[in-house]
């Protein structure tokens, strides 16, 4: 046998063996994955990010955020979203279980106070909204099971306790509201209650009854008062006869300052000992309503830290005077200049120019500019005046690029203030513009002479018909104004 055919015999033993190895070895089956590996690499399309705890990984659909999000809570739901709190939510969940309890839709459709569901969903009361809803929330897994018999206090979301106690009876409540679906979802990550009614800490509360208080107290005239006009200080419609020893039906200041300019005070000062009017109470209560109304702290701060023109307005104010003020929010002043605000007294003269020595508000201004198209108001900044006109449906001050548009009426009215917000800031027109020399008319010269013969002179009707006569009469040369 040849070196060739034991090379082939050899290498055909070799593939024997290896065939043999590869039929001992066991074979590998594919398998599918599982239903929670596959549910663990879907990431969440209502959430999106990753919590520190979760090292980079998104929130899976099988999350208890997830579940809130697409469970039969809606109206929960929606305030989460509005709330912006989905990423401090996702956050929560990424470093421990949570437990959420979750109010009935109608608790928070039908049962909740209008007035209340309407200070929650104003942009300036987010915080409060953010306390409410994280107040739902505990950084712990307490399932039906885990409620102590004795109510024991629980730290929330929001830093506020909730208190969870178990019934003799099964029942389960979470300060004094009942559990109306315990264990309504179940997550690897955290559990969710039904409750019957929406949880409202006491911070919350606070905040609102405040407002609400401020509201109260900024009604400008009672019911039953008779309507004047803020412009003539007249009455709207004629008043029922009055009595004989009753009192007037116009007030005595009306009838003392009948007329919206800066006229000399109608009540006593305060030099006379009798001052009528604490006008530095109202001041101090106007400015607190600012800052707490929010979004006009600049404009505080103005008032108060860099000029004295609160003292100012209150001693005005104190004298009988009335004021409303055009007040420019933080957003505007924020645009203001460094050259605007460098030169000595300018932020004086700027506040000046938005203070109108006349009481208006909203309405009064928006009728004025609805029946005369263009009103100018006379400013604590003389000679200089403000004008409004209607735009929009709205009220515009000023003209061109510094025009402002009445963006929150009537912030502050108690019959002697009245504070009205506007988007930007009011400069008056430059009065140094150089002025043109007024001539003294055009000199008026008789008309240029365009022929050779002289005009003839014209006469009146008697001296003609006299001139006729007479040279009827053979007479007309002995007359010189007849030739």
């Amino acid at each position: 046998m040849g070196a060739p055919a034991y090379g082939a015999m050899l290498l055909f033993a070799l593939a024997l063996a290896v065939g043999a190895a590869a039929d001992t070895a066991p074979r590998e089956e594919p398998t599918l994955p599982s239903t929670a590996a596959a549910s663990a690499d879907v990431a969440a399309a209502a959430v999106a990010g990753s919590g520190p705890g979760a090292a980079g990984a998104g929130i899976s659909s099988n999350s208890v955020l997830v579940a809130l999000l697409d469970s039969h809570y809606t109206e929960l739901a929606e305030l989460v979203e509005k709330a912006l709190l989905l990423q401090t939510l996702e956050d929560a969940v990424g470093r421990h279980n949570v437990t959420i309890f979750a109010p009935r839709n109608e608790a928070l459709e039908r049962d909740l106070d209008p007035e209340f569901k309407r200070f929650l969903l104003e942009p300036r009361n987010l915080k409060s909204l953010q306390t409410l809803l994280l107040f739902h929330v505990l950084p712990a897994r307490h399932p039906a099971g885990s409620f102590p018999a004795a109510a024991g206090a629980h730290p929330t979301l929001s830093g506020e306790d909730l208190e969870l106690a178990a019934g003799t009876n099964g029942s389960l409540s979470v300060s004094q509201a009942a559990v109306t679906r315990p264990d309504a979802v179940l997550r690897p990550d955290g559990v969710i209650h039904g409750i019957e009614r929406l949880l409202v800490p006491r911070s919350v509360q606070e905040d609102f009854n405040r407002r609400r208080s401020l509201a109260a107290i900024s009604a400008v005239l009672p019911t039953g008062a008779p309507e004047v006009d803020p412009r003539t200080h007249r009455l709207k419609k004629p008043a029922p006869p009055v009595l004989p020893g009753a009192p007037p039906v116009l007030p005595v200041w009306d009838a003392m300052a009948p007329g919206p300019s800066i006229a000399p005070a109608p009540a006593p000062g305060p030099g006379n000992g009798k001052s009528h009017f604490d006008g530095h109470s109202q001041v101090k209560d106007f400015i607190q309503t600012l800052v707490l109304y929010g979004g006009y702290n600049e404009l505080a701060d103005i008032l108060v830290n860099l000029t004295s023109l609160a003292t100012e307005m209150g001693r005005l104010v104190s004298e009988g005077y009335v004021l409303t003020v055009l007040a420019p929010n933080d957003e505007a002043m924020a645009r203001l200049t460094t050259d605007q605000l460098s030169e000595p007294g300018s932020p004086e003269n700027i506040l000046y120019y938005h203070m109108i020595p006349e009481y208006q508000t909203e309405e009064s201004m928006y009728n004025a500019v609805r029946r005369f198209g263009k009103v100018r108001y006379d400013t604590l900044r003389l000679p200089h005046k403000v004008v409004a006109r209607e735009a929009d449906g709205s009220v515009k001050f000023g003209q061109g690029e510094g025009s402002a548009y009445l963006f929150d009426p009537d912030i502050y009215t108690d019959g002697r203030i009245s504070v009205q917000g506007i988007d930007a800031v009011l400069l008056p027109e430059d009065d140094t513009k150089p002025t043109t020399p007024v001539s003294a008319g055009p000199v008026r010269k008789p008309p240029a002479v365009t022929s050779s013969r002289k005009s003839k002179l014209r006469r009146g009707k008697l001296l003609e018909a006299t001139c006729g006569m007479a040279g009827f009469f053979g007479q007309r040369s002995r007359l010189a104004s007849c030739q």
